[in-house]
C-alpha cells in the first residue's frame, strides 16, 4: 500500500479484449504504474465501492453495457475519478459525447505506447479540485484568444471535418488549414487534438448547460450529440 501523501499510480482498464487488456496491463507495469482490468463495465461497478484514487481507462464499443453508458452509471455514483476514454479512429463524435459527460481525456485506436503513457500520466496528475464550471471559464477564455479562421479550423475538428474537408468548406488551401491547426494549437497551449476538442467542448458548455448534463442522463447521451452553436 502507498503512504500517505505519496502519489497514486493505479490505472484501472475497462475493455472486453482480453489481449489488449493483457498488453496494457504490460505497457503500464513496465512504466512502474499498477494495472487493473476489468472486462465489463459491471464488473467495474461492482468495484467501484473498493477502489483507491487513481484513473480509469474506458472503452466505448463493448457488448451489453457500453463506455458512455458506463459513465452515466459513474457519473450518478458521483464517480470523481479521471476518466480517460479509448475511441475508434475518427470518431470524434463519440470522444465529445464521453468529454461533456467528465471524461478528462480520449485516444485514439490504435495507439502508440508513448501518446497513451502520456494521456494516463497526465490524468493521474490531474487535480480534480476545480469544477467543471470553472474550467468551462477557462476554456472559454482560452477560445477567446483564437482568430477567427483557427475558431472556424477548430469548429471543423470537433464536427470531425478532415483537412481536406476544411479546405474546401473555407476556400483555401489544405496546407493553410494546417498553419491555422498549428497556431490554433499552440494558442491554447496543447500540442493535442483531444485536449482541443476538449477545451471547445467546455468553452461552449454554460454552468447551466453543465448541471443539466449531470443530472439528465437521457439529455447527455440524446442531445449532448451535437454541439450547441
Amino acid at each position: 500500500m502507498q503512504s500517505k501523501g505519496s502519489p497514486v499510480r493505479i490505472v484501472y482498464i475497462v475493455d472486453d479484449d482480453p489481449a489488449l487488456l493483457g498488453s496494457l496491463e504490460r505497457t503500464f507495469r513496465a512504466a512502474g504504474l499498477t494495472a487493473v482490468s476489468y472486462q465489463t463495465a459491471f464488473a467495474f461497478l461492482d468495484a467501484v465501492p473498493d477502489l483507491s484514487d487513481g484513473c480509469l481507462l474506458l472503452d466505448i464499443i463493448m457488448p451489453e453495457m457500453d463506455g458512455l453508458e458506463l459513465q452515466e452509471r459513474l457519473n450518478s455514483l458521483g464517480f470523481n475519478m479521471p476518466v480517460i476514454v479509448m475511441t475508434a479512429w475518427g470518431d470524434v463524435e463519440t470522444a465529445v459525447q464521453a468529454i461533456k459527460s467528465g471524461a478528462v481525456d480520449f485516444i485514439e485506436k490504435p495507439f502508440n505506447d508513448e501518446a497513451l503513457l502520456d494521456a494516463v500520466n497526465a490524468a493521474l496528475a490531474l487535480d480534480r479540485g476545480p469544477t467543471r464550471d470553472r474550467e468551462s471559464v477557462v476554456a472559454a477564455k482560452l477560445v477567446a484568444k483564437l482568430s477567427p479562421r483557427e475558431r472556424q479550423v477548430l469548429d471543423g475538428l470537433v464536427a470531425g471535418r478532415s483537412t481536406k474537408q476544411m479546405a474546401y468548406d473555407l476556400g483555401i488551401s489544405a496546407r493553410t488549414v494546417e498553419v491555422h491547426r498549428a497556431r490554433m494549437l499552440a494558442r491554447l497551449g496543447t500540442h493535442s487534438l483531444a485536449e482541443a476538442i476538449r477545451l471547445a467542448v467546455l468553452a461552449r458548455l454554460s454552468p447551466a448547460d453543465l448541471e443539466a448534463n449531470a443530472a439528465d442522463p437521457q439529455r447527455r447521451s440524446g442531445a449532448s450529440r451535437g454541439l450547441p452553436e
